[in-house]
């Protein structure tokens, strides 16, 4: 859930914007052009995720969306408009604005996209261990420094952060790493654990990945 900023003068665009990013269980705020935008959104903070017509009734989403960012508002910006043209695109970027959708759009691309960019500024969650997963791009940072694993790497490590001290026995690890139905042999799982160990160790990381013999893994 997060809170989003709407800037749209098109009462049915509102509508349909409004009700899908309900439905996602975030919640909306309405503006109808750029002074009521600057009004409701320049508050640093106010909101998570910008929406903004380019075409607005009294102003250029475009300078509405760099005044925003000159008054402290980062939230990350998603324009909406009938021009697609790529100087129209690279425009909207060199403005402040981070993705772009064209009209007529799906509801269901706009709320996708919005997701995105909230995986973009979000901070990555923090696991119990001080280890900070970060799912978007299969990496591990410590205080002394990151590690980048592959998709199943980092499957293994984020069962083994969630229960850091406790012993994750060998089925559960397979379980987490890889697909229902998987056939993977004790030398394959034994293979990542010893990568991902090694991934740890250089990243600096204050926890360790010991193997409990004939039973499972732990990070303590």
């Amino acid at each position: 859930m997060a809170r989003v900023g709407i800037c749209e003068d098109d009462a049915d665009v509102r509508r349909v914007l409004t009700e899908g990013l309900r439905l996602a269980d975030h919640e909306v705020v309405v503006s109808r052009n750029g002074r009521e935008a600057m009004a409701a959104f320049a508050t640093p903070g106010s909101v998570e995720v910008l929406i903004i017509d380019i075409g607005l009734p009294d102003a250029d989403g475009r300078d509405v969306c760099q005044a925003l960012r000159t008054a402290g508002q980062h939230a990350p910006v998603l324009f909406l408009t009938a021009l697609d043209g790529v100087h129209d695109r690279i425009s909207g970027f060199h403005a402040g604005g981070d993705d772009y959708v064209a009209k007529p759009f799906a509801i269901g691309e706009v709320l996708v996209r919005v997701d995105a960019l909230l995986k973009r500024t979000r901070p990555a969650p923090t696991t119990p261990t001080g280890l900070v997963m970060d799912p978007e791009r299969f990496s591990v940072r410590t205080s002394d420094g990151e590690a980048r694993l592959t998709p199943t790497e980092y499957r293994i490590l984020a069962a083994l952060a969630a229960t850091p001290g406790a012993v994750v026995r060998r089925r559960a690890v397979v379980a987490a790493g890889w697909p229902d139905g998987a056939i993977v042999s004790e030398n394959t799982l034994d293979s990542y654990i010893r990568r991902v160990r090694v991934k740890l160790e250089t990243a600096g990381s204050p926890v360790e990945l010991v193997t409990v013999r004939g039973v499972g893994f732990v990070l303590r």
